[in-house]
């Protein structure tokens, strides 16, 4: 039997409404997708990541790959991160970073451990349903701390779509790693109350990733992770 036609096209847009994280650029430039970021395992199919405690929680990957080259970088300099297509589902957009140790290669380490620090997260409007500032969007400014200190570091994006996080296992983690090389620094290195690892960071009942946010209508929402780190 062929499919009908709403079948099909509620398979098209199932798969048109899911997303990826394929690039970064600083200034005004652009430039190719996987360029300075590690491919994801979605690349091809715009999946999810639907479990925290799984290794794709980190950088959706589960089999290591560098990116094809590290962005260089000075501290306080703000990065654009970029989508494709759009982020359709509601939910926050949240940054995290971890510096590679000293002596250790980017395109080997995989950032295992306590050592990324959240740099940025979305709240939302609140009102007759919850707005966020990256519904829709393409491109996401992300500013690095000036005071960090300079080395190699990994850069994570997380965009956490919650329209069926009703129910365990329900939110929908879109996530990417790109390389960063980190210069003009300071000398500040986040505390350990910063810090988490990943998987370990996300619990599936967190409230900011288990909630209905259509009925009835949150009027606060708690980000999962630690509390964001500032210069």
């Amino acid at each position: 039997m062929l499919p009908s036609l709403s079948l099909l096209l509620a398979a098209a847009m199932g798969t048109s409404a899911h997303y990826t994280f394929p690039k970064v650029w600083a200034n005004s430039g652009t430039t190719g997708d996987w360029q300075y970021v590690r491919r994801a395992d979605n690349w091809q199919d715009n999946g999810f990541v639907g479990n925290v405690n799984s290794q794709q929680i980190r950088c959706f990957q589960n089999s290591h790959s560098p990116a094809q080259s590290t962005l260089s970088v000075a501290a306080g300099t703000t990065l654009t991160y970029g989508a494709a297509p759009n982020v359709y589902h509601p939910g926050p957009m949240q940054f995290y970073l971890a510096r590679v140790p000293d002596g250790q290669d980017i395109n080997s380490w995989t950032g295992e451990g306590a050592v990324w620090f959240k740099i940025s997260q979305e709240q939302p409007q609140f009102g007759q349903q919850l707005t966020w500032p990256s519904n829709g969007k393409s491109s996401f400014p992300v500013k690095i701390p000036s005071c960090i200190k300079s080395g190699n570091y990994l850069l994570r994006a997380e965009h956490i779509a919650l329209h069926s996080a009703q129910s365990s296992g329900g939110a929908q983690f879109y996530i990417s790693c790109a390389q960063l090389s980190v210069t003009g620094g300071g000398s500040t290195e986040p505390g350990s109350n910063y810090k988490v690892s990943f998987p370990g960071a996300y619990k599936a009942s967190d409230p900011g990733i288990m909630i209905n946010i259509n009925w009835p209508i949150p009027t606060s929402y708690k980000n999962p992770g630690p509390s964001v780190f500032t210069c």
